[in-house]
């Protein structure tokens, strides 16, 4: 059994002979070739990696008349995806498009290593204490939005940035107000605070405004009651921030018309606000694209944007872009719609790469996820039998919408009381044009008859899905599986720097300590700055949580009033 030099894990050293160049001068001579080959290897991954399978070259025409220390830094969290969900998008999208099995996605181009993931409070983490792992670099409690494990504001990556002469930006696919995005922008106990996360945000507390682009959903929290901007406002003091914003000079956007007016950020002024949904942007495989723009149109928009506000400043951006809803069908066991949620983040990512080998300007990008949901394994044993060992991606294909769509659709469906006719609907309309399914039984009818609660309806439908694909979970909520880092720069130094730190396996708090050090911010100067900051949550929060009602990292089902 060959043992492996510690001091260099790609290489094995075999026993040799003492004899001629097997001797202790020849094992030295051996040592040292095998060192350079390894050496030569990662240099040309390095060019395989800038390259990017040759879909971008301009790297090599633009390495070295730059501006000069200026940076941009782009960070994405893809919330929610393990290994395995990458996998099965994969290997879905190879089958959709007939590709061979090499064709891989853009994400698996620049793989450098892993995350462990676990929170201050649990072996598994949620979101929030996920994020302020990144946005603060240390480990806080399940439920703790930018403050430490004693409820302590802890200074972000995102308010040192602002602070230094950066401009900032957030971009998701679920409410602006929920854990990833609150965790850069705010600082309160628990992530159920949302009306005061989307306050802080828009500047409401001692920092002023720190985050010049919002882009995403969360409408609801930003307003109260019915009115020009929306139906479904939530907010308990009755304010209208976005009245109030618009009015203290944001620009703002809440359709898909008026984000077309941006013209993917070319017709951007900052700062801006852009709430597109009330609650959280409809999966990808249900999203209506005259009603609501793709997380890769967001990207591209907030990339445009922040790169001409920052043109004439010697200082570049910090943005965080977030594929949120890959956690969303994690949580639902919905395979179709996660696969989709993958590729589109994909998507986004590529118009990361893009944006950089095209820009002037050193921009680094990472991405990583926050924890993985759902506990997904691709494959699955249906039989008793020894199971056979694949897996059907043409199940997922078949499906066209998501458990969530159907549910809604379903529930709010008027029969006016005709059992025979939602037998058929749920069998013509659900089942075999929603989910492909056609070998259904009686018996799934009359499950989906039977459920008083509407989320069993949501579960069912995925779980006929699951089990034809033969995709598995094992969790409704998150695992300690490590996850992902993917890195990329448009500079030979700053690329070998991210590989000097983040290559291999690392704690999460590594990569946002990397950030912070990458930029140069001091995040306790930050700290220091918001220790009076109100961050305990209302009375009525606090009894609900007091009495279990509500959970401090509880995962927020979807509204059905919602899109």
């Amino acid at each position: 059994m060959p043992s492996q030099d510690q001091s260099s894990p790609l290489i094995y050293l075999y026993p040799l002979k003492n004899d001629g160049i097997a001797g202790h001068n020849g094992r030295k001579r051996i040592v040292f070739l095998l060192f350079s080959l390894s050496f030569l290897l990662l240099l040309a991954s390095s060019v395989t990696i800038f390259n990017d399978n040759s879909l971008y070259s301009s790297i090599a025409k633009k390495n070295l008349n730059t501006t000069k220390n200026k940076k941009n830094l782009i960070f994405f969290v893809t919330d929610g995806m393990g290994p395995a969900s990458l996998s099965m998008a994969r290997s879905f999208y190879q089958f959709e498009k007939n590709l061979p099995y090499y064709n891989i996605l853009h994400l698996d181009h620049h793989l450098i290593g892993s995350s462990r993931t676990r929170s201050n409070s649990s072996l598994v983490t949620d979101s929030a204490a996920g994020a302020t792992a990144f946005s603060c670099g240390l480990k806080s409690y399940n439920g703790a939005i930018g403050v430490d494990p004693f409820k302590n504001p802890c200074g972000t990556i995102l308010e040192a940035a602002k602070l230094s002469g950066y401009s900032t930006g957030l971009v998701v696919t679920t409410r602006l107000t929920d854990a990833t995005p609150a965790s850069f922008s705010s600082h309160v106990d628990y992530r159920v605070q949302e009306d005061q996360i989307a306050l802080q945000q828009l500047g409401h507390y001692s920092l002023g405004p720190m985050v010049d682009l919002l882009m995403g959903g969360g409408r609801t929290h930003f307003y109260t009651g019915i009115n020009k901007f929306g139906s479904f406002g939530s907010r308990k003091d009755n304010r209208n921030l976005i009245k109030e914003s618009i009015a203290n000079g944001w620009s703002y956007a809440g359709s898909r018309n008026e984000f077309d007016s941006l013209k993917l950020g070319e017709n951007v002024t900052l700062p801006f606000l852009g709430l597109f949904a009330d609650y959280d942007i409809p999966f990808e495989i249900d999203r209506d694209p005259h009603k609501f723009p793709s997380l890769y149109e967001q990207t591209v928009t907030a990339l445009t944007a922040l790169s001409k506000h920052t043109e004439n400043s010697d200082k570049g951006f910090f943005i965080m872009i977030e594929g949120s809803r890959i956690d969303h069908a994690g949580h639902q066991n919905d395979p179709a719609a996660q696969v989709r949620e993958v590729l589109g983040f994909d998507d986004a990512f590529r118009a990361a790469i893009e944006f950089a080998n095209n820009s002037d300007v050193e921009t680094v990008i990472i991405s990583t996820s926050d924890h993985e949901t759902g506990g997904l394994v691709t494959s699955r044993q249906v039989t008793k039998e020894y199971p056979e060992y694949e897996w059907f991606p043409k199940v997922l294909s078949n499906s066209k919408h998501s458990g969530e769509y159907l549910k809604k659709k379903l529930v709010y469906h008027n029969f006016n009381g005709d059992l025979l006719a939602k037998r058929n609907y749920i069998k013509n309309d659900i089942f075999e044009s929603g989910l492909g399914i056609f070998d259904y039984t009686e018996n799934d009818i009359n499950e989906i008859l039977g459920f008083i609660d509407d989320n069993d309806i949501q579960d069912k439908l995925n779980e006929m899905v699951s089990v034809r694909a033969e995709i598995g979970w094992t969790t409704h909520g998150h695992s300690a599986v490590d996850v992902n880092i993917y890195a990329y720069a448009n500079r030979e130094k700053a690329w070998f720097n991210i590989l000097s730190h983040l290559q291999g396996n690392h704690e999460n708090i590594e990569i946002g300590k990397f950030m912070a050090d990458y930029l140069d911010l001091d995040l306790d100067h930050v700290t220091g700055l918001i220790k009076d900051v109100d961050h305990s949550p209302p009375s009525v929060i606090k009894e609900e949580l007091e009495s279990g009602i509500a959970m401090a990292d509880e995962y927020h089902k979807v509204n059905y009033q919602s899109e």
